[in-house]
């Protein structure tokens, strides 16, 4: 008999079925027993007499541990008290494939407050909770819609190298390694290959791959690894192009993750899947610190001259709300010190970038902008920001024998899904993971 999972199972009222899973709860009674077995679709009552005939099975049961692994087998009965799908199996054999021991080290219920880190220790016993596997079936989804909307839009997805020979940001934030008797880093970003496809004429790319940033920060928005989404774009006019692509991808996803788990995300996670309506309104950084400064927001004091902090990327939020009804705005036009040599500037404002932020509910999620494709204007900014040449002349000559005008975009897809799901922290939607004290499992 080949297994059914249980989603399949409370269909086949009156027929044998195999079941296979993991024990969610035993109710041990004075004249029947019950079992909750979960599988990856759901959880079906399983539910056996006790009789002399069965005390063989009832005596195994009174042994069973929860989460313990167990194969059943067993006739689907109607039953309208049951509120797991009014149904139950009516239990023939039972084999326990592997007995979980019998004090787990934290409740995967949820009903008990557990310590994020000492959740973090036992992620295989947490992710058995079924919201958790939503959290990867709405993730796969996600992964599934952007791609289908890229390939409708001629895009081909690459895979980039992790290890570089210099930074592909700069900064700090860099972890390096010995390679060889060679330094090498890992990449903070797929950006400078990224600019190479265009180079090399493919036109259109993506990619969905791991990031690292060596950021002592323990946010609930920040990781050391990431996975990182990037999309880049040739023949541009100017980083509106991008903006209006970025529009139309969003609201495709959401359209798509909304039709297939609205309701589902709604029930698990109280978040209503808004699909957003094309054009997201856009200002200039200038106007969104007009903004805030009439709102009486006084950024702290380490926070970059022309940049947004947190508390500034919610009220901007709250504004698009107010004034637009609308759950994403786009800051636009960030000053260069703020900005990585690569993005372009404005030919009458030098000071300016062709650069923009999307802000979502509540933060920055993604960050994009128009690329400098030409040689001797990226080398001056460069020099400008502080980069000598030589350590990226590899990237730089990238440049020397025509690349067309391009941009695009980069986000990290925890924070996507952490926002999308309403959920605080980006641990909540990664299979594990990776802070500066957290290294396993």
């Amino acid at each position: 008999m080949r297994r059914t999972l249980v989603q399949e199972a409370k269909k086949l009222i009156g027929q044998e079925v195999k079941l296979k899973g993991f024990v969610q709860v035993v109710r041990d009674q004075k004249s029947v027993q019950f079992i909750i077995l979960r599988d990856r679709s759901g959880a079906l009552q399983i539910v056996i007499e006790r009789s002399e005939p069965n005390s063989g099975l009832n005596q195994l049961i009174s042994t069973l541990t929860r989460e313990s692994a167990i194969q059943v087998t067993g006739k689907v009965i109607s039953n309208p008290s049951v509120k797991l799908g009014q149904v139950e199996l009516q239990l023939e054999t039972i084999e326990v494939i592997s007995l979980a021991e019998a004090t787990l080290p934290i409740d995967i219920t949820g009903q008990t407050e557990t310590d994020v880190d000492l959740r973090q220790d036992w992620r295989f016993l947490e992710l058995r909770r079924p919201e958790n596997q939503a959290i990867f079936r709405i993730q796969t989804t996600v992964e599934q819609a952007m791609r289908n909307f890229w390939l409708s839009e001629g895009f081909v997805e690459i895979h980039t190298p992790s290890l570089m020979g210099s930074p592909s940001e700069g900064g700090a934030e860099l972890f390096t390694l010995d390679y060889f008797g060679q330094t090498a880093s890992l990449a903070q970003s797929p950006q400078f290959y990224k600019q190479m496809a265009m180079a090399a004429g493919m036109e259109r790319v993506f990619e969905i791959g791991p990031a690292f940033r060596a950021e002592p920060s323990f946010t609930p928005r920040h990781g050391t690894e990431f996975t990182s989404v990037d999309v880049e774009l040739s023949w541009i006019e100017s980083h509106y192009d991008v903006m209006e692509f970025e529009e139309k991808w969003a609201q495709r996803v959401l359209q798509e993750v909304k039709e297939k788990h609205g309701e589902e995300i709604k029930a698990l996670f109280g978040a209503e899947i808004v699909v957003p309506a094309i054009p997201f309104p856009k200002i200039p950084m200038e106007q969104a610190q007009a903004i805030l400064a009439q709102n009486g927001h006084i950024p702290p004091s380490n926070t970059k001259k022309g940049d947004l902090d947190p508390q500034g990327e919610k009220l901007l939020c709250e504004y698009a709300r107010q004034e637009y009804g609308h759950e994403f705005i786009f800051i636009t036009d960030y000053p260069i010190e703020v900005r990585p040599f690569y993005h372009m500037r404005y030919s009458d404002k030098p000071a300016l970038t062709k650069s923009f932020d999307l802000l979502w509910k509540s933060m920055e999620i993604t960050t994009g902008a128009q690329r400098e494709h030409r040689y001797d204007v990226l080398v001056r900014q460069a020099v400008e920001k502080g980069v000598k040449p030589e350590t990226i002349q590899w990237y730089l000559d990238f440049f020397r024998f025509g690349c067309p005008p391009h941009g695009g975009f980069g986000f990290g897809l925890a924070r996507w899904l952490a926002l999308m799901l309403n959920l605080k922290n980006i641990r909540e939607v990664e299979f594990l993971h990776r802070s500066p004290n957290r290294l396993i499992p």
